[in-house]
């Protein structure tokens, strides 16, 4: 339970530091784009002391999947909020992020 919440606030405080340390006038997308190799880093250290090999590997080949999950979200929210509201730009790309993580689970099953 102690290493959930250890790496809940890791995850955090990096995800805070990617908002901070931007400088560009998207701070978020650029700040996670900042970042993301560290927190993959960090992630994978974590694993590779808590998984045995077997478990590894399904671990990589579902983040495979989960990495491009995350850049289709951030991106679709990125293209989407030149044409609509923002509100409306996260709603429509989190939809399309379900259905991508449905499909892809669909797939890997």
């Amino acid at each position: 339970m102690m290493g959930y919440i250890l790496q809940f606030l890791l995850g955090g405080t990096i995800m805070v530091c990617a908002s901070l340390l931007s400088k560009s006038k998207y701070l978020f997308l650029s700040g996670i784009i900042t970042l993301l190799p560290i927190m993959t880093l960090v992630n994978i250290h974590l694993q590779m002391k808590n998984m045995n090999i077997m478990n590894f590997r399904i671990t990589q080949k579902n983040a495979i999947f989960g990495s491009f999950g995350a850049v289709i979200l951030i991106s679709v929210i990125f293209i989407l909020t030149n044409w609509i509201k923002p509100l409306y730009a996260v709603i429509g790309a989190f939809i399309i992020y379900i259905l991508y993580m449905l499909g892809c689970k669909y797939f890997l099953s």
